[in-house]
């Protein structure tokens, strides 16, 4: 089935995605290229990244690859730069990288060594790729940064281990410069989930921890809608606030935990 239908969302809208080839990743990047977006999808697994390419292409919608390390200043600089001339202008940044983060253990069984990693790569890859863009984007006027997180930066949940405070750290710089950029034309949003339905299904059953079935029932007894949401569902939500028709939202999360957090 195609794409494209009509006139959508994000027409012509210019789009990067940073950790495009993941599972979050793959559902954003065809439902942005469903609204019309015309994608750049980076990552380090070319591979992924280009099987997802010609998913899209196949079905009538446009994306490039490019292997790119959200790690490394160089890379995202030059990557945008080259985004910018090639199409113009750079719309949307999402970086939804993964964090390689510890979760199934109390914090008081981790070194020091296991739960600064994920924390690290959160602000290091968010502060790059988010500013970036915001230099960009703040000289033309407009544009919308994006990120994703997860309930442990919100709510108290034992076995979060370094992830809740990931969570926490982007968002807090989303904060910060959603404040700084906002008078310059620029939105930054992110979205706070509560998993999908789909990482939890293919989590091993003897995995321990939050794969457990009765820790996973738990948070799923602790939503209003009884269920996590869809790899597919975040995927739509994502692109009604990368579009002009969540023009007035900036500074805030949008809440696709299926009622796991009630605002």
């Amino acid at each position: 089935m195609p794409f494209r239908d009509g006139v959508g969302l994000l027409e012509r809208k210019t789009t990067i995605l940073y950790g495009a080839s993941g599972h979050i990743g793959r559902a954003v990047a065809q439902a942005f290229a469903r609204e019309g977006a015309r994608l750049f999808l980076t990552g380090r697994d070319l591979g992924r990244l280009e099987d997802l390419s010609r998913r899209i292409t196949g079905s009538g919608g446009e994306a490039e690859v490019a292997r790119v390390d959200a790690l490394d200043v160089g890379q995202v600089n030059e990557h945008l730069t080259r985004v910018a001339d090639e199409a113009g202008a750079v719309d949307i940044s999402f970086n939804m990288i993964s964090l390689n983060d510890v979760q199934g253990r109390e914090l008081t069984t981790m070194s020091v060594e296991e739960y600064l990693p994920a924390i690290e790569i959160a602000a290091r890859t968010h502060f790059i790729t988010a500013t970036a863009a915001a230099r960009h984007m703040s000289a033309r006027g407009s544009g919308v940064i994006m990120a994703i997180t997860a309930t442990p930066s919100r709510l108290a949940l034992p076995l979060a281990g370094n992830f809740g405070t990931a969570c926490g750290a982007i968002e807090g710089m989303m904060r910060t410069l959603a404040a700084e950029v906002g008078p310059k034309g620029v939105r930054v949003c992110w979205l706070r989930s509560a998993g999908s339905q789909e990482s939890f299904a293919s989590a091993p059953s003897d995995a321990g921890g939050i794969a457990d079935a009765a820790y996973e029932e738990m948070l799923r007894s602790h939503t209003l809608l009884k269920r996590f949401p869809k790899l597919a569902e975040i995927g739509e939500v994502a692109a009604l606030i990368a579009s002009d028709r969540a023009s007035p939202m900036t500074g805030a999360a949008a809440n696709v935990t299926c009622g796991q957090i009630v605002d």
